[in-house]
């Protein structure tokens, strides 16, 4: 039976990066959608643009293309994103899915789930870059994409754009706790992933949230979307999959 995915793209991704992932789960038998979120498009305002308009711009897509009982994937960042658009519009919505993802308290911002050392990097950048923050390439290589070689690594990064540093400093709003909401929920863990410290783990600290749901884990780094799309794929539809 087909069923419909949307995959939410992470803090300076698009949802073109995400195509990999989505045609291994379009090839066997599923629609999917790769939405880029409003701040991450050309032309956008990275000094302004927010969270609010980010989960504004999914919800849009939701609508305008008429979708009903989605799968939302949000990874990484996108994990803030689909947790506010989900309490807009639940009754479009099958499951949850945060892969490797930021699952908020009503009112937390993301900066509010990082480690200081993180914080304190992306005010600075973001003071020096007009409220736009990069990833610095070191970061990136060794606690992002670790599984990847050096030419994946560099060519992955060179893809990236700068991100709307609101949308780390927004605060969400959810109007409650994500367990209550009437969804199926999964969380989604590749165990090699180091953009979090293992000591502030994305799983069981984030993911415990969620108050039922299904955990599927695999081997692989933050970006498995660069380095294992297959991989990603099937592990996706294991998480969404009723």
């Amino acid at each position: 039976m087909a069923d419909t995915y949307v995959l939410v793209h992470g803090a300076w991704h698009t949802g073109e990066l995400l195509e990999p992932v989505a045609d291994a789960i379009r090839a066997v038998g599923h629609t999917v959608h790769c939405p880029t979120l409003a701040g991450n498009r050309p032309g956008d305002d990275r000094a302004t643009s927010g969270l609010g308009e980010a989960a504004q711009s999914l919800v849009d897509f939701l609508q305008e293309n008429d979708l009903h009982d989605v799968r939302l994937v949000g990874h990484s960042y996108g994990g803030m994103v689909i947790s506010q658009a989900a309490v807009r519009v639940p009754a479009r919505l099958r499951r949850l899915v945060y892969w490797n993802a930021f699952v908020p308290l009503d009112g937390q911002c993301l900066n509010d789930m990082v480690p200081p050392h993180y914080k304190a990097l992306f005010d600075g950048v973001a003071a020096a870059n007009g409220n736009a923050v990069m990833l610095p390439y070191p970061v990136w290589r060794e606690a992002f994409i670790n599984d990847a070689d050096a030419a994946l690594a560099q060519s992955s990064y060179d893809r990236l754009n700068p991100q709307p540093y609101r949308t780390f400093t927004e605060p969400v709003a959810l109007g409650g706790e994500l367990a209550a909401l009437e969804l199926g929920k999964s969380y989604l863990n590749f165990q090699q992933d180091a953009a979090m410290p293992h000591s502030l783990p994305w799983h069981p600290r984030l993911s415990e949230r969620l108050g039922l749901f299904r955990l599927v884990e695999g081997e692989g780094s933050h970006e498995v979307c660069f380095t294992q799309p297959a991989l990603a794929a099937r592990k996706v539809v294991e998480a969404g999959r009723d």
